[in-house]
């Protein structure tokens, strides 16, 4: 009888200190459940007004992006049923290989929305703080007083690494890494836009530094922390973190007359793009959202709450959202993107339960306008008028966009601006 006991507590003491060991060194089990995905009930949406939704957005869907020469993906659903869903184009233009329900879009900016959960995630599991300061995993980073909480929020005041990384002499034969990022923040300083946590300012260094974060805390790769947590419990199999070997395989972008958009040193980054996905991927994803599966109730009120309250008006910006407070109380989360010719739409309607997203990766300002199809299922979001413009001039000519003509005019110059010559008076006769 001694014997069994002594037995069963010492196989007892190793599983515990083998998952001691392992849990502290940073081997992070993925969600034990089958699927964090919830299938929706199906049928729960009157006939009629199903029939008034797709009607609506298939005028929409014709009017503003077939006749645009849109190339890309649109699903809207409500309640996860899908109401409407479509291919057009093709994955390369020059091959005219069409697009399908599994053709990965370059997420660009939607990309931050994981980022953000991710980090959430290793704040749930307590591998960090949103509180921690980012010295706390880079010793040697110059700025005082950033925490991830701030680049989670975009009130950093860092600069813009797609600008300085240039400036301060990146060969741009290189490919440019979230390492190289940090390493030219810490050799040089660039100036940034302002002390921390005094406005928002939307910069892609913040989820650069948040993408080597997560690789820190985890002590995984930000793909295989993602693929872990989310693409495979989720069911997500059309959905990957973009890699170097990846080149060949993923799909190319365009700019608006169809001309093939060039890699750049810029384009091997991960934490504020080069996530690829599917409108159906994206769908399970929302889905996620409104569950308890993968993230507390507790994780998604701090990702969904308004960090930047300074100035008056409805938008505002969350942990990796952006997102509409409406005075009566509505949200509506989302975000966009862009990059070369990629540009993206997710749009959460959370209290109608509503979904819309389209991908395009021939660049069409006109997918912006999707914001349109809110009204279709709440037309009191669009009575506001701040909110009637599709998409802001701050999100289209800030960091979503690298080509971007505002960008363009902003971009730092080696060149130097020769001084005006005074003018000379005009002597009083």
């Amino acid at each position: 009888m001694k014997c069994t006991i002594f037995f069963s507590l010492a196989i007892f003491l190793f599983l515990f200190f083998s998952f001691s060991c392992n849990y502290g060194n940073g081997n992070i089990k993925a969600p034990t459940h089958d699927s964090a995905y919830v299938i929706p009930e199906k049928n729960t949406i009157p006939e009629e007004d199903l029939k008034r939704y797709y009607n609506n957005i298939k005028e929409f869907y014709d009017k503003k992006l077939i006749r645009s020469g849109f190339n890309g993906a649109i699903l809207v659903a409500k309640k996860g049923q899908v109401i409407f869903e479509d291919y057009h184009g093709f994955s390369n233009l020059q091959k005219k290989d069409s697009l399908t329900k599994h053709s990965a879009f370059h997420l660009a900016s939607i990309s931050k929305t994981f980022t953000a959960m991710a980090v959430l995630k290793l704040a749930e599991l307590g591998k960090l703080s949103v509180n921690d300061d980012v010295k706390k995993y880079f010793p040697e980073f110059p700025y005082d007083n950033v925490t991830i909480s701030l680049l989670l929020s975009h009130r950093s005041g860092l600069p813009n690494y797609i600008y300085f990384m240039e400036k301060l002499g990146w060969n741009k034969k290189e490919h440019c890494t979230n390492e190289n990022v940090l390493n030219y923040l810490i050799k040089f300083k660039p100036p940034g836009t302002g002390r921390p946590d005094t406005h928002f300012s939307y910069c892609n260094t913040n989820y650069a530094l948040l993408g080597l974060i997560i690789e820190k805390a985890s002590g995984q790769s930000y793909a295989d922390f993602l693929q872990q947590q989310f693409f495979t419990p989720l069911h997500m199999d059309d959905t990957y973190v973009y890699s170097i070997k990846d080149s060949a395989a993923a799909m190319p972008s365009y700019d608006y007359r169809g001309r093939p958009e060039a890699f750049t040193f810029l384009d091997c980054g991960i934490g504020d793009k080069n996530i690829y996905s599917t409108p159906e991927d994206l769908l399970k994803w929302d889905q996620a959202l409104y569950t308890n599966k993968i993230f507390t109730k507790q994780t998604l009120e701090e990702a969904f709450t308004p960090y930047s309250n300074e100035k008056p008006g409805i938008r505002n910006y969350g942990y990796g959202w952006r997102m509409n407070v409406y005075p009566n109380g509505k949200k509506i989360i989302y975000h966009n993107g862009w990059w070369h010719g990629n540009n993206t739409v997710f749009i959460r309607m959370i209290q109608d339960s509503v979904t819309i997203i389209v991908l395009g990766n021939k660049y069409n300002r006109n997918i912006y306008e999707a914001k349109e199809l809110e009204g279709y299922f709440d037309s009191g979001v669009l009575l506001n008028g701040e909110d009637n413009a599709a998409v802001s001039k701050e999100e289209i000519n800030t960091n979503d966009n690298p080509d971007s003509i505002l960008n363009k005019k902003i971009k730092f110059s080696t060149k130097k601006i020769p001084a005006k010559k005074p003018v000379a008076k005009r002597k009083k006769k």
